[in-house]
């Protein structure tokens, strides 16, 4: 049985979501940010030392990172049918968009969470560096997409899990109504099934609904 640690409006929700796709049984640990910092509650670092979630366990194995949990999950259970397989002329493609999620995008998003606290001060570095390399970042993978709702492959893979969360945090920070590839295949996602199961089981998720 897997065990999710799951935080309340965060990246685990797209584990859960691979996890009905891919059929697996697993439990749900839940647990909420404080209402004042809105970061995860001290308990997680029982679980992990970072403190920090997605968390999964697995025979008696405790793994972190989404980007590591979803490729591991992906390219083991059901055949590998939710990844791309080595010497598929799409593997590139599909490991690109897999690690292009966090190792890219999700910074800018991030930096202007935090830089806009800052408020004033924050201002000169949001309108130089932080809108810009969003805008970079969205546009590149609204052109990327094209008339696809799919990432890589032309196949619904786990690297459209990967980036659904890009997605997410990409509406309220970086206008996604802008990129109507985006736009159009965030849509596409949310009427999955299998989406939907993992929204019951993760419980309220206003960032995807």
């Amino acid at each position: 049985m897997i065990i999710v640690h799951h935080l309340e409006e965060s990246r685990s929700q797209r584990v859960l979501w691979l996890l009905e796709e891919l059929g697996l049984a697993y439990e749900v640990r839940r647990y909420e940010r404080n209402a004042q910092t809105r970061l995860a509650p001290p308990e997680l670092k029982a679980i992990h030392a970072l403190g920090k979630s997605p968390v999964i366990e697995r025979d008696g194995r405790v793994f972190a990172e989404s980007g590591a949990i979803v490729e591991l999950l992906a390219e083991t259970e059901a055949g590998g049918a939710l990844a791309v397989a080595a010497g598929d002329p799409a593997r590139a493609d599909y490991l690109y968009w897999l690690h292009f999620a966090e190792g890219s995008a999700m910074l800018p998003l991030l930096l202007k969470l935090y830089v806009g606290l800052l408020g004033e001060a924050g201002a000169m570095l949001m309108a130089m560096r932080i809108e810009p390399e969003i805008d970079n970042h969205l546009s590149f993978a609204n052109q990327a997409l094209g008339a696809s709702d799919f990432f890589a492959a032309n196949r619904f893979t786990a690297a459209d899990i990967q980036m659904s969360f890009v997605l997410d945090a990409g509406a309220p920070r970086g206008g996604l109504e802008k990129y109507p590839n985006l736009v159009r295949a965030r849509a596409a996602q949310r009427v999955r099934p299998a989406y939907k199961r993992a929204l019951e089981r993760g419980g309220p998720y206003k960032m995807g609904a």
